[in-house]
């Protein structure tokens, strides 16, 4: 008689662990696509003759760009003195509630200190995270009719972006920076769980940036 019970248990069972099954295997799968997208998208340079150069921020340090930051804008100069565009966009508002410094005023400065011309450079001084970047760059791009925009970031960042500026009707062109050092394994990995995270959240509509506002205590996170 148990015997016979626990028997009918274990098949009630089934459909519930083959719901987990399948739901298991989705969620690999999914998190499989936009591992290769990301890696896709980080190891192609599409760099070519453009309206525009955008860069995006990356943390500045009392007024001096961090070494990822300086890394990216000096890609770019490379990028500008290629003639692939005659005009270079920076990209970030502060990520600093101490200081008035903003990414896209210290990339400016930095641009202009590498013989870049003052009429030359945008500087994008209110966004606070990429989607607010790639929000502002569409407006930027349209405001200065900007058709064709080539867009500068870390190689695992440059995915998400593409797809941001597509959701903004904004046509892209991707260029990863060079990386410079040995970068960990561990820290390849949580460079690439995190935009594969940031990515679904953003397909999944998850406004997860209310929590992180809360956290930091202003309006958002970088």
């Amino acid at each position: 008689m148990v015997k016979r019970r626990y028997a009918r248990d274990e098949r009630r069972s089934h459909p519930l662990r083959n719901l987990a099954l399948v739901l298991l295997l989705l969620i690999i799968a999914w998190f499989g696509w936009v591992y290769y997208q990301i890696r896709a998208t980080g190891a192609g340079d599409e760099a070519r003759g453009a309206d525009a150069i955008a860069v995006f921020g990356a943390a500045q340090y009392n007024g001096r760009p961090s070494p990822v930051y300086h890394a990216r804008l000096d890609h770019a100069v490379a990028l500008y003195r290629r003639k692939i565009a005659p005009v270079l966009i920076t990209l970030g508002g502060s990520g600093d509630p101490h200081t008035s410094a903003t990414e896209g005023s210290v990339g400016r400065d930095y641009l202009l200190a590498n013989g870049i011309p003052y009429d030359h450079i945008i500087a994008e001084t209110r966004s606070v995270d990429t989607e607010q970047q790639a929000e502002l760059l569409a407006q930027i791009a349209h405001d200065n009719d900007l058709r064709t925009v080539v867009v500068v970031s870390d190689p695992t960042h440059l995915f998400r972006i593409r797809e941001l500026c597509r959701r903004e009707g904004l046509y892209v062109l991707t260029s990863p920076r060079p990386l410079f050092g040995r970068i960990s394994a561990w820290n390849q990995f949580q460079r690439t769980m995190h935009e594969i995270l940031a990515y679904t959240a953003l397909r999944l509509h998850l406004h997860i940036g209310w929590l992180h506002r809360w956290l930091e205590g202003r309006e958002e996170l970088w």
